[in-house]
């Protein structure tokens, strides 16, 4: 084969040009297939040509030629000793090809710039097929990158020159280590994200002094000391989300939100969720969840502090819980909270992310047949799917460090926490992913009935904060802003720097990062973000002045936790925390 300067390529570099083309074009047919395939589902015909129309096709593939052209064309200039840019560079935050060795050489410079091309191509070729529906669009779109991140260079020890110096330097010993790494975690079932033994619950994790004052077979509340002489007249009930364990609010000293707002003098009290074993808690339905969980800790509170309406807070889906169980408590004519504070929460799953998008009526069919009426869904089989959701960050990443090169990933208190999981039961799970993110019912007033009411969220008039990340890729922003317009009272809406998680635990104490404001209340997300205005540093300092003006007048501080009704159980963090799935 003959390159663009006339002359004709080396025999090695013409098979890695090959083996692109061939990438490209088996992906074509995998494309094809899933396309035709999700056409059949819905009872459309199959079309002649599964593909984007001709035109826009032969455009893409017109620029991926010219690319590798230009490529192979940079390479032979680099070769006579001429000085080259980069044709393709990775996007902003790709760190995998960044090492030295990638460029030094030109075969490993040529390799990883011939796939991010090829890649590139996939991606754009997924984003051109005719596909109306949002759902399937997404689920190919997502199923493109697990293909090209799968398939990167930097994965492979033939083809990665990051391992063949470590073991060369070693040698060796690194090969050895990464074997013995790949065994150890093939026992445990999981890929090691940082030491394990560096951290415990209890130990440096979940310091924040308090006691567990309540429990029952689904919750333990927590109530924290409090942290200063004089606290606000209403506390705050904080309920996290169940799919994860609360700790993530409550790291290390420097990095928990639960310290923070008991320094700024609130009392606090916390639901920490039981982890149900398949024996013992795979009953457990959507309302036994908001009965033993929101309402159960608000009569507690209420009982301990003789405050009728706390604020009250919920993160991910422990916000949909929390905003359910108060629609629960407003149909019974109750006015249950003074305000509602809700981070990264999805209310209307009009937009939910690529989570929306791996929900369909087959796989959830499946699921409702296998645990749908007892059973639960083992923990690492979730923490697999939020990891592949970034899989070069949280998957490939330590495939990368810890088998080809043997190293030992670091100690880091939030993948700790990361990679440990909680089982969810059966009957909880499927009526949730049938009711939010497959039909959407929450969002339509009285459609869905709990605990024997019909729920309708627009009766929720208490003042409500949402709080999202502009970069997260569970909850969607833009999916979290729609929640204005579902609840009834006054709402200010945040939009944080970052991701699902470290753009909601951000600490002020750093002070890192930007959060958006905006005092309009336009029904349109991007109407909202063309008005804000950003601020440095944290979003929990513009929160905790907002929660203020709603927290009453300063008392003093109670000398005792729980009451003589609810006496504490044990210290904080209690025992349910620290069950592993």
């Amino acid at each position: 084969m003959a390159d663009s300067a006339g002359g004709q390529m080396p025999p090695g570099m013409h098979a890695m040009f090959i083996t692109g083309q061939a990438m490209a074009q088996g992906f074509f047919d995998t494309l094809a297939r899933q396309h035709a395939a999700l056409l059949d589902s819905s009872g459309a015909a199959t079309p002649r040509l599964p593909m984007p129309e001709a035109e826009t096709l032969a455009m893409i593939q017109k620029a991926y030629a010219e690319k590798h052209a230009v490529l192979w064309s940079s390479m032979l200039a680099r070769e006579s000793g001429t000085a080259v840019e980069a044709v393709v560079a990775p996007e902003p935050g790709d760190k995998r090809f960044a090492a030295p060795e990638w460029s030094a050489s030109p075969l490993f410079d040529y390799l990883h710039q011939a796939y991010l091309l090829n890649a590139g191509l996939l991606r754009e070729v997924a984003e051109a097929m005719p596909i109306a529906d949002g759902r399937a669009r997404s689920r190919l779109q997502f199923l493109t990158r697990q293909y090209t991140d799968a398939l990167a260079p930097s994965n492979f020890a033939a083809t990665n020159p990051e391992f063949i110096k470590t073991a060369l330097e070693t040698k060796g010993e690194s090969i050895n280590r990464g074997i013995r790494n790949l065994l150890a975690d093939l026992e445990k079932g999981r890929i090691s994200m940082t030491d394990d033994a560096a951290f415990e619950v209890g130990r440096n994790l979940a310091l924040t002094p308090g006691a567990v004052i309540f429990e029952n077979e689904l919750i333990q509340l927590i109530q924290y000391a409090p942290l200063t002489d004089k606290v606000a007249q209403k506390p705050l009930l904080i309920v996290p989300p169940c799919i994860n364990k609360f700790y993530v609010m409550d790291l290390q000293a420097e990095n928990s939100l639960v310290r923070f707002i008991a320094e700024q003098g609130f009392s606090v009290f916390l639901v920490s969720w039981k982890n149900p074993r398949p024996d013992s808690g795979g009953h457990f339905t959507w309302d036994d969840y908001l009965d033993k969980g929101p309402l159960a800790a608000l009569e507690v509170v209420r009982a301990v502090t003789r405050v009728e309406k706390p604020n009250t807070l919920g993160f991910c889906v422990g916000g949909t819980l929390l905003a359910s169980a108060l629609g629960v408590a407003r149909a019974r004519g109750e006015e249950p909270v003074s305000s509602l504070t809700l981070m990264t929460t999805l209310l209307d799953f009009s937009e939910a992310g690529e989570l929306g998008c791996l929900v369909d009526e087959a796989s959830l069919a499946a699921r409702e047949a296998a645990i749908g009426k007892g059973g639960v869904l083992k923990g690492q089989e979730l923490a697999n799917v939020f990891s592949f959701l970034r899989a070069n960050d949280l998957v490939w990443q330590y495939v990368v460090g810890n088998y080809l090169k043997g190293g030992t990933p670091p100690a880091f208190d939030l993948l700790y926490w990361n990679s440990d999981p909680t089982n969810l039961p059966g009957p909880f799970l499927v009526w949730y992913l049938r009711n939010m993110y497959l039909e959407n019912n929450l969002r339509i007033p009285g459609k869905l009935k709990m605990l024997g009411q019909k729920v309708d969220l627009g009766k929720l008039d208490m003042p409500a904060y949402l709080m999202a990340a502009r970069e997260d890729h569970i909850v969607p922003w833009k999916g979290a802003y729609l929640g204005r317009g579902l609840l009834g009272g006054e709402t200010t809406f945040v939009l944080g720097a970052s991701g699902h998680i470290a753009g909601a635990i951000n600490p002020a104490s750093k002070n890192r990062r930007s959060f958006w404001t905006a005092d309009v209340d336009a029904a349109d997300p991007d109407e909202w973000l063309g008005a804000a205005v950003e601020h440095k540093g944290s979003w929990w300092l513009h929160w905790i002045e907002w929660l203020r003006a709603r927290s009453g007048r300063k008392i003093a501080a109670r000398g005792r936790l729980g009451s003589t009704k609810y006496e504490p159980i044990e210290p904080a963090p209690g025992r349910y925390v620290k069950e592993r799935a």
